[in-house]
């Protein structure tokens, strides 16, 4: 998994092959196999990660050989093609029982009527991580055995050298703090001191930088309304961060090119790397006990770092909701969560299974992204104008990296978003 492995929200109105393929082979819950039993089709994003199947197809398994009712059947896209099916199926009034989702992007379709209430037992809800959570007008559409968290990689032997404090997760650098440590580090001879990643695109933008603009004090949108993003995208606070953003790059602190991943820190070509748990494995091997996960800097309103990842849902035109709710009851044991998280390298949802987690337990060596996420995690905004939030935010982010007038940008960003949100006569807001 690299940084822009958290799916890129495609666009709602390509239809690939594959997808058009797909629409007649989706059922709905209502086919019947030999024995009788209630088949169930469950679609996932997952063709090409073994790690993440090899879970998935000892869970639906088990789920089938528990029971006589229903059986489970697992068909897995590609995540560059899988959105796109999903809206070619449901045009085609098509889709799945189960599917996975991106959790961003639920409020668009439980919006868009592609998914219906999850309607799980509370006691299960209740025991997720918020952001592993996915809601739309207060509603509860989807849940997910994970997420993950971002933070600042860095050596302590370079830290220590260069007479830079080491933050904390109650003590994090300041803004002003951050910037001298990035003046010390190119002065000491690291070209770009940081890697954010910034040759990535995709969703990887949006939760990656929100997070920073969010802790000076700006956002993607009003959340108070979801009717507009004037004043949180384009306003003071939005200006400052995003000029510093700018000047971040001319002063060569971050840089645009590189590769997609954490590699030029593990070979040591940068001092510090804004990345996430799933990128932590290599550079633990790398650097050993010498490896610190840093909490992102302080921009002025508190650090804050992206929540929600891939969850699951229902759909609307599944046939036998209680077979599906009946087989994420049975997905949701601690030790199908504990499985996934640690196969995948990500942060489990439930408390008992982070507890016996190898990597994410009181013992492990990356729990600081546990700790990072419960401190500092915020959902993006929960609408359904989140699609075209998501695509405006990096277009813009990408202007402005590239020497365009912050104000003019964000305010032509602000505009594509307002009116797309007038479009959509406010997304049920």
């Amino acid at each position: 998994m690299n940084r822009g492995s958290l799916a890129k929200i495609l666009s709602m109105s390509a239809v690939g092959a594959l997808a058009l393929t797909a629409c007649g082979q989706a059922g709905q819950g209502g086919t019947t196999s030999e024995d009788g039993r209630v088949q169930l089709t469950m679609w996932t994003h997952s063709a090409g990660n073994p790690a993440e199947l090899e879970v998935y197809e000892q869970i639906i398994d088990d789920f089938n050989a528990s029971q006589d009712e229903y059986e489970v059947i697992e068909e897995s896209f590609p995540q560059g093609a899988y959105n796109d099916a999903i809206v070619a199926a449901a045009a085609a009034d098509d889709l799945p029982c189960l599917l996975d989702m991106d959790g961003p992007i639920v409020p668009n379709w439980a919006w868009a009527g592609y998914i219906q209430p999850l309607g799980l037992p509370q006691e299960i809800t209740d025991s997720l991580l918020p952001t592993a959570i996915g809601t739309y007008q207060d509603e509860i559409y989807s849940a997910g055995y994970w997420d993950a968290a971002l933070a600042v990689l860095a050596r302590k032997s370079v830290l220590e050298e260069n007479d830079i404090r080491i933050p904390t997760i109650d003590d994090p650098w300041t803004i002003d703090e951050f910037d001298g440590a990035l003046d010390t580090l190119q002065d000491a001879g690291y070209k770009t001191p940081l890697d954010i990643g910034a040759e990535d695109s995709g969703e990887w933008w949006p939760y990656a930088y929100s997070p920073m603009l969010q802790s000076a004090g700006g956002d993607l949108i009003d959340r108070d309304t979801m009717l507009s993003a004037e004043g949180a995208l384009n306003g003071p606070e939005a200006v400052e961060f995003f000029t510093w953003f700018q000047e971040a790059f001319e002063k060569g602190w971050v840089s645009s090119s590189g590769t997609i991943g954490n590699e030029e820190f593990d070979k040591g070509e940068v001092a510090l790397s804004y990345t996430g748990g799933w990128n932590a494995l290599p550079s633990l091997e790398a650097a050993g006990d010498d490896l610190l996960f840093l909490p992102p800097p302080d921009f002025g309103k508190g650090p804050t770092i992206g929540g929600a990842s891939w969850q699951w849902g229902i759909s609307s035109t599944c046939e036998s909701p209680e077979g599906a709710r009946a087989y994420l009851e049975f997905s949701f044991q601690d030790k199908y969560v504990t499985a996934f998280a640690d196969n995948q390298i990500v942060i489990p949802a439930t408390e008992g299974a982070t507890e016996a987690s190898e990597y994410f337990g009181p013992e492990g060596d990356l729990r600081p992204f546990v700790e990072l996420s419960q401190e500092y995690a915020l959902l993006r905004p929960e609408t359904p104008a989140y699609a075209v939030i998501s695509s405006t935010f990096e277009k813009a982010g990408k202007d402005i990296m590239n020497g365009a007038d912050v104000q003019s940008t964000l305010d032509g960003a602000v505009a594509e978003i307002d009116a797309n949100i007038q479009s959509n006569d406010g997304y049920g807001f």
